[in-house]
């Protein structure tokens, strides 16, 4: 009987220590979170959780880190590399994500009041609108700067996004360039490889603008990051708006692309969002 009731309480005593750990949720070596797996925002994912002091990189592990540069894990977090655009869809399988704030704007995630922790509005890593190298001087693609860094533009980027996308243009134009013959311009079409959030909804702003000077803005989405850099080298689209510097440079070094930065536009700030959890302090607990 005695036995019986020894093994009764210790079964008792599993169970309790069972459910108290159960209630305080995961700690480090069950967490996992899912960081971009293109190099260039890898790192950035990667610096941040740095920056909030849960890893340390490798000396020297810039903006080109991946997961292999961790050299101190003290919290044994998981990573989950993932293509960039999947991130909001793998949210609720995982701990955490790290997501750019385009691809957290689509699926309806405010950077700015749903996010645990987000980057600095670095301009290392502004929006660019890119060009086939040879063609940032033409006047299509200095009418489309023209447009793009206007103060119209400007407005609609802080009014639209609430700070979850930053301009970077420090004086904005009023749309047009005086150095581009606007007449012999008129009734042509310039072409933008683009993603759908923020990018094309910005450059339909321009669209608006260049429609006065009777140019045509054609703006072609995509989800992908590949294609739109593609479409620009091949002379199939006539400039591209997606994608930061550094990202570009690694892309033009993988490829042997050629593509050159026209203008910088604004900064999409990338940030840390809760899946199974809701609050960054178990990673410590």
């Amino acid at each position: 009987m005695k036995k019986l009731a020894k093994t009764l309480i210790t079964s008792a005593l599993v169970i309790v220590l069972a459910v108290s750990l159960t209630a305080c949720g995961k700690k480090g070596g069950d967490l996992t979170i899912a960081v971009p797996n293109d190099t260039t925002n890898e790192a950035r994912a990667l610096l941040l959780l740095e920056e909030l002091g849960y890893i340390t990189l490798k000396d020297g592990a810039g903006i080109t880190a991946t997961i292999k540069d961790i050299q101190d894990n003290p919290h044994n977090i998981n990573f989950k590399e993932v293509e960039a655009a999947q991130l909001p869809n793998v949210l609720p399988d995982v701990d955490f994500a790290v997501i750019n704030s385009n691809y957290a704007i689509e699926a309806d995630l405010n950077p700015v009041s749903d996010s645990l922790a987000i980057e600095g509005s670095s301009s290392a890593y502004s929006n660019i609108l890119a060009v086939k190298e040879g063609n940032e001087g033409t006047d299509a693609v200095k009418a489309l700067v023209a447009a793009l860094e206007s103060q119209k533009v400007a407005d609609f980027i802080g009014e639209q996004y609430e700070g979850a996308v930053v301009g970077v243009v420090e004086n904005p134009t009023d749309g047009f360039d005086a150095s581009v013959d606007y007449d012999a311009l008129a009734g042509t079409k310039i072409s933008v490889a683009a993603s759908p959030t923020p990018h094309a909804e910005i450059l339909k702003v321009a669209q608006e603008i260049l429609a006065e000077k009777n140019i045509t803005l054609d703006i072609i989405e995509y989800t992908d990051y590949v294609q739109p850099n593609n479409v620009v080298e091949s002379g199939e689209v006539d400039a591209n708006y997606f994608q930061h510097t550094p990202y570009l440079d690694d892309f033009n070094a993988e490829n042997g692309t050629h593509i050159v930065v026209a203008a910088a536009i604004h900064v999409e700030p990338i940030g840390i969002y809760g899946g199974k959890q809701t609050s960054l302090d178990v990673i410590t607990k």
